[in-house]
This record gives structure tokens, sequence and C-alpha cells, in this order.
């Protein structure tokens, strides 16, 4: 694709990058089959390719108004695309671009920057999150059916932290929302990984990886936290870790895009390079090792929801559904499991309607051949599918650890 972006603007990092990434698309629409929003509005400007093509208006000058951060916005960052580009256009690095642009020239309304402002600083807290939802669940009749259907509860864990018993160990980061939602999470992959002969090293308090600020266009808030998280982890990496762990596959991308979004900080390049190197998704870890130690004795019917993070941004198409296959678990086939489930971070409260009809349109296809669990890779979908499944949805490595053994047909009441 040519570009006329004006000097000024070439003169920037931004505008270096942008303009490569706008040069790799050839302007196919092959992208368009497999993106969520193009697939359920059919307006070309909420797809790919149209937001890639207003993009490349905005920054060789075009005005920017409300309506093309608006179709900016409703994209779901499922890199989806990515995975049928034929040219691997880098989207989702063009997308974080076009959005700051748009927000820096558009003035959002006053009720959506509150919104936005509150996410920023509430959620990658977790004690502030915390005390949120507990303030949330006393208002719970009362709240907007929007905001209950998202609305998750605190919970509390069944399992127990295993000792650091073993020669290898990894780094597990726990993240910021799920230790309050789902803290067994961890905990499960803490004890697969120690059947593994592999111990876990914590940081001891939970830490947001930056992808929700990130995404949310705070951009020097994310950066100072993915800052922050290096000099925590660091002694541990220079202590022998050989991975940092993650049960999230959202932040497991974001782990693995630190050197990418540090790379122009002379302080922390060649270390976020190192952290990026080092990071692996869980389901990694467990593929690598000798999976005859997790051999299951249940048969239970599990349909599995790869989340967009695991297949699309990392790339780990069919790693959890071959582990899960190995260790016993009747795997059922999903149509369209490229598809987003709708969850995308804080989507389900940003673009709610989209969001719910993703949604249903996921659980139906899961729930196709009656599986007894649904099984997902990230937290924001497991929340966001078990809020309208009829049957129980949990983290496939809790699976491997024996939680959920005992589970039935359809969620209790």
């Amino acid at each position: 694709m040519q570009t006329i972006i004006p000097q000024h603007v070439m003169e920037t990092e931004t505008g270096k990058e942008a303009d490569r990434i706008l040069r790799s698309c050839v302007h196919c629409g092959f992208c368009t089959a497999t993106c969520p929003t193009y697939q359920l509005l059919g307006d070309e400007l909420d797809g790919p390719r149209g937001r890639i093509y207003q993009i490349k208006e905005m920054l060789e000058g075009a005005p920017v108004s409300e309506k093309t951060l608006g179709h900016l916005d409703r994209c779901l960052s499922c890199r989806g695309c990515e995975s049928t580009c034929p040219s691997g256009v880098e989207y989702g690095h063009l997308l974080d671009i076009g959005r700051e642009v748009a927000e820096e020239r558009v003035k959002r309304p006053m009720r959506t920057r509150l919104m936005r402002n509150m996410l920023a600083s509430v959620v990658p807290n977790r004690d502030s999150f915390s005390l949120l939802l507990k303030t949330a669940g006393l208002f719970r009749p009362l709240l907007p059916s929007r905001f209950k259907d998202v609305l998750p509860t605190i919970s509390t864990p069944a399992l127990d932290w295993p000792e650091i018993r073993h020669a290898r160990r990894v780094l597990l980061i726990e993240g910021c929302v799920q230790p309050v939602i789902a803290a067994d999470i961890d905990r499960a992959a803490a004890h697969v990984l120690d059947r593994l002969s592999i111990s876990t090293h914590r940081v001891g308090v939970a830490q947001c990886c930056g992808a929700l600020e990130h995404h949310l266009n705070k951009s020097e808030a994310a950066l100072n936290r993915m800052r922050a998280n290096i000099d925590s982890w660091w002694p541990l990496l220079e202590q022998g870790v050989e991975a940092i762990v993650s049960t999230a596959s959202a932040c497991s991308l974001e782990l693995k895009e630190y050197g990418y979004l540090l790379r122009f900080d002379t302080l922390y390049a060649e270390k976020a390079k190192s952290i990026a190197a080092l990071s692996r998704d869980i389901s990694e870890v467990v593929a690598a090792e000798d999976l005859t130690l997790l051999q299951s004795t249940r048969e239970e019917r599990v349909a599995f929801h790869p989340s967009c993070t695991l297949q699309h941004g990392q790339k780990l198409t069919g790693v959890v559904e071959d582990i899960l296959t190995q260790v016993g678990f009747d795997l059922m086939p999903v149509k369209d499991a490229h598809i987003c489930c709708g969850a995308a971070g804080t989507y389900a409260l940003t673009q709610p309607e989209i969001s719910l009809e993703l949604r249903e349109m996921k659980l139906a296809a899961l729930q196709t051949l009656n599986p007894q669990l649904i099984a997902s890779a990230n937290i924001g979908c497991l929340k966001h599918l078990d809020a309208g499944s009829g049957v129980p949805v949990v983290h496939w490595i809790e699976l491997l650890a024996g939680l959920h053994a005992n589970s039935s047909q359809t969620k209790p009441q």
C-alpha cells in the first residue's frame, strides 16, 4: 500500500513504524473473513482493511471524527486478521498507533473518559479491584443489566501453594484480576508444574502486566508498569529461573511484547528483550514435558475455546487441545473456533452489545455437542463465557490439577 505521510510525521518513530506496517498491506481483503465485527456489522469500516485505510488517512492529514474513533474502538484487538493475512501485516501494532493518534485529535465524551480512566486506575490494582467488587456486590440488585452480566464475584482458593523443592524453577506471574476472581488457577498451575518437577516462584504481590492500560491508550502508564515489573522480576532471573510464566494468555502475550514496546527505552530495552524471550504461556511449558505424568482417569467431554491471545496473538493454535487429548479428556470439535468470544479485556463494558452477541454465538458453538465442561486459556474469556453458559467454564490447567472433577452436566443455580 502506498502512503503519503507528511515529513514531520515520518520524522517520528511512530510515523516510521506506521508507514512500515501500512506498506506491507496489499489490500487483498482476506482479513475480513475472520473479523468478528465485520461479520456482525457488515461495514467495511468495521473490518481490518477499512480500519487500516482510516489510520492511513489520519496519518496523511485527513480530519478525524468521533465516528473514526468509534470504528477503531469497535475492534476487539483479537488479531484474527493477522492469522489470515498472507502479507504478515502487524495489524495489532498499527491499531495501537491509530487509536493513540485518533484519541489525541478527538475528545471523548465525559462519561466515556470517566469510565476508561476508572478502568485503567482500578482494575490493574488488586486491592482497588477487590474493593470495587465488594462494593458493587452490595448494590448488585440495583445495577443495570449490562453491568450485572459482567460483574464477577471474589473467589476463595481451595488449593495451597506447593513448596519450592525442585532444581528447575520458573517465575509465575499472578496478574491483577485473576487472583481476586479465580484464585485457584495459578495455584493449579503450580501443582501441575510441581508434578512435572518444576517449582514456581512468586514475587509476593499480584502485578498487572500492563495490558489493560496499554489497550486503553494509557501508554505511559503501561510502560511505567512494565519498567517496574522488570525491576521486580530481574533478581529472580539472575538467580536462574528458566522462564516467566503466565496462566492468562493475554498476559503471556503482553509479556512477549515487552521487547517491542520498550525498544526505544535506552535504560530498559535490553532487559525488556530478555523478559520477552523468557516469557512463556503455561501451555508451552506443560506441552514440553512428559505428559504421562499428568494422565487423567476421567473422560469428561470438554469443549475448548482457544482465546484470541493464545491462537492469534501467540500463534499457539492446537497446543492446549493436544495436551487435553493426550492426558485423557474427550475433546469436542467446535465450529468457528477462530472467532473471538467477545470478552477482549474491557470490551464487554465499553462495547456491551457487540460483546454479548459474540458471546451468544460462541456459546452456541461450544455447547453444540453437549460438553460437560467448557475450558479456556484466559481469565477474561472464562468469566465472560461463564456468565452466560449452561455448563461450567474453567481454565484448562484446572482440569490437569484435578479440580472440577465432580462437575455435572449443568451449572449449579
